[in-house]
């Protein structure tokens, strides 16, 4: 039997090799039964690190030019919007980036308009708002739980893509983002935040809820979808069951809708310290307040 030759070897990895990067990278726009392989810490460190260096050059970019950027995430509970968020936000700076997390409406906030709170919250020039859930709760929550009359709702589905397309004409930058996470991983999730003390504040009645209503929460999705999905702002549907490959999936897409450029920086220097008044400045610390060191 002939032996295979360094070139056949070569060749035969070299296929092997782009065979996992197409399933690793590649997710295709409908549900498949094949898993990607789960990323490394260090896989996912690497590329997040990349990522979030682009995010800054986004935020000089964005300041620079005085742009408008709203970018809303929605989606189930348990889905993973704070994980992305975070992860957005960790390395910018909050004036540039702000989260918007609104709390159940005041008593006063209920008489007024719906949109009201949230118009309060919009950008100024060189601004990116992340709204942690949005105005779409009332198609969402509001509509499930029973918060909103049938006539709200309605409304809300018809007048929003109204409202949308006189925020986009007016300059903003509308992103929406779903987050889609399964039955099965959800329930995984929700078990883990019983069990670990560090999230059992996430959560809430509503969340215990929403976990028995789950079909009525995926026709209130569609619902959603059917009449909101604009060409002027569309919703962009982001699977969430591997945490990892959602957050730098969706930080790239982000990255990808607004072209910016790099900026060029000058190099900052420290200079010199003047020490031309010194003294010992840690002796006048003694016998202050200092917080006992148990680590």
């Amino acid at each position: 039997m002939a032996r295979k030759s360094k070139k056949d070897k070569k060749h035969k990895k070299d296929e092997k090799v782009n065979e996992t990067l197409l399933t690793q990278g590649n997710q295709s726009e409908t549900p498949t039964d094949d898993k990607p392989q789960k990323l490394s810490n260090k896989e996912f460190n690497k590329e997040l690190e990349r990522l979030q260096g682009e995010l800054v050059k986004l935020q000089y970019w964005v300041k620079e030019k005085g742009l408008r950027v709203i970018v809303v995430f929605e989606g189930r509970d348990a889905a993973g919007k704070g994980g992305i968020i975070k992860r957005i936000t960790e390395r910018v700076s909050p004036r540039v980036f702000r989260v918007v997390a609104l709390p159940t409406p005041s008593e006063r906030e209920k008489t007024q308009m719906y949109l009201q709170r949230y118009v309060a919250h919009f950008p100024a020039a060189g601004e990116i708002v992340l709204f942690d859930r949005s105005w779409y709760n009332r198609a969402g929550v509001e509509r499930v739980m029973g918060f909103c009359t049938e006539e709200q709702y309605l409304g809300f589905l018809h007048y929003t893509p109204i409202i949308e397309k006189a925020m986009t004409d007016g300059g903003i930058l509308l992103v929406k983002y779903w987050l889609d996470v399964g039955m099965k991983e959800q329930e995984r999730r929700f078990k883990d935040r019983i069990h670990d003390t560090r999230k059992t504040w996430k959560l809430s009645p509503m969340d215990t809820e929403s976990y028995k209503r789950w079909y009525d929460y995926s026709r209130a999705r569609d619902a959603m979808l059917t009449a909101t999905d604009m060409e002027y702002a569309p919703w962009y549907i982001v699977r969430s069951d591997d945490k990892k490959r959602a957050r730098l999936n969706c930080i790239s897409h982000l990255l990808s809708l607004i072209p910016y450029k790099d900026p060029q920086l000058e190099e900052v220097k420290l200079g010199r310290r003047n020490l031309k008044d010194r003294y010992d400045d840690e002796a006048t610390l003694k016998g202050r307040r200092f917080i006992p060191a148990n680590y």
